[in-house]
């Protein structure tokens, strides 16, 4: 997959995660030089994800804590979609960190899960899968902030509840 450019702009890197849902990749736009994940799901998969999670995040798009969408598309045998390189999740962070924080921390870390799970109910969304692996850390300037991870909704979900917007 390396030196595959994605969307006519995102030049894939290495791999940097994978599961069910597909593969994840660290790529690079080479017009701005900005690095982003993409995520690469098989076009002929049998439970489709990566189209239904691409509508979500820009139903989400503009709230505190929401991915930026860059691009969905296919190229080649694969559904694309690139979007905000983000950090380690709240598990690994609390495994780095010896299974402890601080008082501070936890009340800071709830301040926001709370503001994100609220900001997807205020737009008819229900999680329905909240644990430390699904809210990631931000990078770089957002280092602080928590990115909830919404490859954990189903796409009935999102038909669903889309409907109610």
């Amino acid at each position: 997959m390396m030196d595959h450019v994605i969307g006519g702009k995102f030049k894939l890197g290495r791999k940097i995660g994978g599961g069910s849902f597909g593969e994840l990749y660290l790529a690079v736009n080479v017009q701005t030089g900005e690095e982003v994940a993409i995520k690469l799901e098989p076009v002929k998969t049998k439970h489709p994800q990566l189209h239904y999670e691409s509508k979500l995040y820009l139903l989400l798009q503009g709230g505190t804590g929401i991915p930026h969408l860059k691009w969905f598309g296919v190229e080649g045998d694969y559904n694309c979609m690139a979007i905000d390189l983000l950090g380690p999740s709240l598990e690994d962070l609390f495994n780095y960190c010896n299974r402890k924080f601080s008082l501070k921390t936890v009340l800071m870390l709830a301040d926001q899960l709370l503001n994100r799970v609220e900001y997807m109910h205020s737009r008819g969304f229900l999680h329905r899968d909240i644990k430390p692996d699904n809210f990631l850390m931000g990078l770089g300037r957002k280092a602080n902030q928590i990115v909830i991870k919404a490859v954990t909704f189903k796409s009935e979900d999102l038909m669903e509840t889309s409907m109610l917007l």
